[in-house]
């Protein structure tokens, strides 16, 4: 580790945000971005812990008490390819994940935990900058085709593994755009859509095919055609059917699951046409407080 007292000697600093007068006009995400020196020295906080439980927390096992140090000395392009060897979209999971890395660290026993989330997000952009986001390009092609029905997170994560093995890989979207939940259910002050096109547009680029408002099954191809048509077939089709409360009054007019919601608002936000969906100038209830409860506070807001 290069500061081996670096937890002890600074403390976790987190982005400032936007100032609210300034966000409450537009729909940019919340969040100032941090200069490098402010992130290399929340690297610097990355303790020689021994175990490092961040990586038990990350699903992804990301390799995190490496790039933290990576990050610590600036070798950005170190770090960037610690991150992208077990990552493919660190740029989505540095904004939505719920960061059970940082609930893992070590340092947060008796202290707060190093802000593991912002430095994968200061790492990705210069990533970009310096080319190294870029998706993996097959060294040959196997002639074999995959058909990967949903493109939210899982079917573009699959997609570009897929890609990256040297199959013709074409992602099948019901809607009219790419990218599942993405797209259409995560906030734009979470994260803006142009984080999400960067990405779409560096996977077309090694020859990664989207279908939108393309449905597979009732209204469109049917899965066993696909299956004809393509050595595999992956079903990536996100949770759709919304929970709803069995009390009375839930089907009453104006009641709506948070996902039609969220879709309808951020439709609207991208000049999509005007629905019946929408908390202008009403007063709203929302039941649950968890991360879409908060999506649609901040959205009717």
């Amino acid at each position: 580790m290069g500061k081996p007292t670096g937890f002890l000697d600074y403390s976790r600093e987190t982005p400032a945000h936007r100032p609210v007068a300034v966000r409450l006009r537009d729909w940019r995400e919340v969040y100032e971005t941090q200069s490098d020196e402010a992130i290399a020295t929340q690297g610097a906080r990355c303790m020689d812990c021994g175990i490092p439980f961040c990586m038990q927390g990350c699903p992804l096992g990301n390799r995190i008490p490496v790039f933290n140090d990576d990050v610590y000395h600036e070798r950005w392009d170190r770090a960037a390819a610690q991150l992208l060897a077990t990552n493919n979209f660190p740029e989505f999971t540095g904004r939505l994940c719920p960061a059970p890395c940082e609930s893992a660290c070590v340092v947060g026993i008796s202290g707060d935990p190093v802000t593991i989330e912002r430095i994968e997000l200061q790492t990705i952009e210069h990533a970009y900058a310096l080319g190294l986001a870029v998706q993996a390009a097959p060294l040959e092609e196997s002639g074999r085709s995959v058909a990967v029905v949903g493109s939210g997170p899982a079917g573009l994560a699959c997609a570009a593994q897929l890609r990256s093995a040297g199959h013709h890989v074409e992602v099948f979207e019901r809607s009219d755009r790419v990218g599942g939940l993405l797209r259409y259910g995560i906030p734009e002050f979470k994260m803006e859509k142009a984080i999400l096109d960067r990405r779409l547009t560096e996977m077309e680029r090694v020859g990664i095919l989207f279908h939108p408002s393309s449905p597979v099954g009732e209204g469109g191809e049917s899965l066993s055609a696909l299956r004809a048509r393509f050595d595999a077939v992956v079903l990536a089709l996100g949770s759709t059917i919304p929970r709803l409360i069995p009390v009375p009054g839930a089907e009453l007019a104006g009641v709506y699951p948070a996902m039609v919601f969220l879709e309808a608002a951020t439709r609207d936000v991208h000049g999509g046409p005007a629905s019946p969906v929408s908390a202008r100038g009403r007063h709203v209830i929302i039941l649950g407080g968890g991360d879409t409860g908060a999506d649609c506070l901040g959205t009717a807001h």
